[in-house]
């Protein structure tokens, strides 16, 4: 069986947790015995059983592969939708609906709304995701698969260190992320912050602002750019006091994992991708409060991370990539046997 891997961003432009995702994907697929490839748009000559785009496959692409033969499976990215209020989400899905049924499919399929419901199978990687992949855009729920990020090898083979002073926050430096909001809390909270990760690009007018207020009060903040080698980060992992995201939305923070793996406590925005994960092993920081209001939710995580109960593991990757590897199997199981 042969996998072809699909992304509509290049990893030149936008590293991180994508990237990550899908190159892990790669390793745990051939982990398998499947052979995996990246499509290749240039190579006529290339073929595949399984077209497994990451990302929302546009319409066109999605009946080209099925054209070829080939299952076709997404695992789409939802994290902004899945940070948006009840009363949103009603909107959006009311608009859709009208634009569906009054507007040519032409310009309907540009949004490629119908691509949940044309897959073979739609990969979730929460349960939050899932639920709204079935009842936001129509899918058949036998269909859609939570199937998690997985986590490396190094990160759950780690050890048991002391414990630190320290808070991190392993992530890119973009205002998604809220890496300078969370800075300034910590500033006002007086909590010990180690912020780790790179801006996209050097020029980057939020990345400046961070590092400017960084340098400003270093001794609060400790920045130091990226931590490239897995094994120091792990071992920061386990040295922390707790980690902390305050991101506006996530899909599954493969960092919220890994310092779950090194049984690190957790401090994450107070919404449904973390609930619907870690639920009451996790502590929870509301997501419209301002500074000044949040830093005492920063200060109590602090006081009490020695005593907070560890996250539970993860999966590795591995066995993410035989979880995948029966999704394949299952939509081509009909094929076989005829």
């Amino acid at each position: 069986m042969t996998i072809l891997l699909n992304c509509h961003v290049p990893f030149m432009l936008a590293h991180g947790g994508a990237q990550t995702q899908i190159e892990q994907t790669k390793t745990s697929l051939e982990k398998m015995g499947l052979h995996v490839e990246y499509l290749r748009w240039w190579d006529d000559t290339q073929a595949g059983d399984i077209f497994h785009h990451f990302g929302r496959t546009p319409i066109s692409l999605l009946h080209l592969a099925k054209a070829k033969g080939m299952k076709v499976v997404m695992s789409p990215f939802m994290s902004g939708l899945g940070a948006r209020p009840s009363w949103a989400r009603f909107l959006q899905k009311t608009a859709t609906s009208i634009v569906r049924t009054t507007l040519p499919r032409i310009i309907s399929d540009t949004f490629a709304w119908d691509s949940y419901r044309l897959s073979d199978a739609c990969v979730a990687m929460t349960p939050w995701e899932a639920y709204l992949i079935v009842h936001m855009f129509g899918a058949q729920a036998s269909r859609v698969h939570v199937v998690p990020n997985g986590v490396e090898d190094i990160f759950l083979r780690s050890q048991p260190h002391k414990r630190g002073p320290w808070l991190i926050c392993t992530s890119t430096i973009i205002e998604l992320k809220q890496v300078l909001k969370l800075a300034q809390i910590a500033v006002q909270a007086q909590t010990p912050l180690w912020i780790i990760g790179k801006a996209y690009s050097e020029s980057d007018d939020y990345a400046k602002r961070f590092i400017t207020f960084a340098k400003q009060n270093s001794k609060i903040i400790r920045y130091e750019g990226p931590i490239y080698d897995r094994q120091t980060l792990a071992n920061v992992y386990r040295q922390a006091r707790g980690f902390v995201l305050l991101s506006k939305w996530e899909s599954l923070s493969i960092s919220a994992l890994e310092a779950s793996a090194c049984e690190c406590p957790l401090l994450l925005s107070d919404l449904p991708w973390a609930r619907s994960v870690f639920k009451e092993s996790a502590n929870y920081c509301p997501m419209d409060k301002s500074i000044a209001a949040t830093a005492p939710v920063l200060r109590r995580f602090y006081d009490a991370a020695p005593g907070l109960n560890c996250p539970p593991k993860p999966l590795s990757w591995e066995q993410v990539g035989g979880k995948l590897k029966s999704i394949y199997e299952s939509i081509t199981a009909g094929e076989e046997k005829g």
